[in-house]
């Protein structure tokens, strides 16, 4: 379910002044009134930011590998290479595994 943002269109409370979130179905039709205080509002556009990270040939050649060695159950080896990798939690992970007790 969509989480939408209102705005009042006058006056409110101190609620809806500075507007709130609903999280509503989208066959619901918009909100017109505060839940609050009963003052008109309308739902408005939110801004929202989105983020895509481009994989290198290296990180993802590296991957690869990791994964070779944890499907081959070498858990030190992959151990190793998370660590110079400074993949800190896989490293652990895989030091576990390995047997290591930290």
């Amino acid at each position: 379910m969509p989480i939408y943002e209102y705005r009042p269109i006058s006056d409110g409370c101190s609620y809806c002044k500075i507007g709130f979130d609903a999280l509503q179905k989208m066959s619901e039709p918009p909100l017109k009134v505060c839940p609050k205080c009963g003052a008109a509002v309308q739902r408005i556009f939110s801004s929202f930011a989105a983020c895509s990270i481009e994989a290198t040939d290296e990180s993802t050649a590296l991957d690869s590998k990791l994964y070779d060695y944890e499907q081959k159950g070498m858990w030190s080896h992959a151990a190793e290479l998370a660590d110079k990798s400074a993949l800190n939690e896989r490293a652990m992970d895989n030091y576990r595994k390995a047997g290591y007790n930290f």
